[in-house]
C-alpha cells in the first residue's frame, strides 16, 4: 500500500524528500518483518535492537505495517530500554 509521508499542505521540498525515502521505508518494512518472524513477538526497542535500526524509524514504520496487515499488536506490554511499557508487536502470519 501507498504511503503518503508529505501533507497537501507541505512545499515541494517536503514532497521531493518524501518520494526519495520510500525506498528506504521499504527496506526498513522488510527488516522489521525479518526480525519478527526470527526473533517472535517484541517491543519497540526490542526490534530496533535485533534489526540494528534507530527505535525512531521503528516506530515511524510500525503503524504502517500494521495498516497493510503485515504487523499486529499482541495486546501485551514489554519493558523498554528506558524500563518503562511499550505495546508488543507480532508478524501475522497470514500476511506473507
Amino acid at each position: 500500500m501507498e504511503h503518503y509521508r508529505a501533507r497537501n499542505i507541505d512545499p515541494i521540498t517536503s514532497w521531493q524528500a518524501a518520494a526519495s525515502a520510500k525506498d528506504l521505508a521499504k527496506a526498513h518494512a522488510a527488516l522489521i518483518l525479518k526480525t519478527l518472524m526470527e526473533q517472535g513477538p517484541l517491543g519497540k526497542d526490542g526490534i530496533a535492537f535485533f534489526a540494528v535500526m534507530d527505535g525512531n524509524q521503528v516506530a515511524r514504520r510500525l503503524p504502517e505495517m500494521q495498516r497493510d496487515g503485515l504487523v499486529g499488536l499482541t495486546g501485551k506490554t514489554v519493558k523498554s530500554m528506558a524500563k518503562r511499557a511499550e505495546r508488543e508487536w507480532c508478524f501475522i502470519k497470514d500476511s506473507k
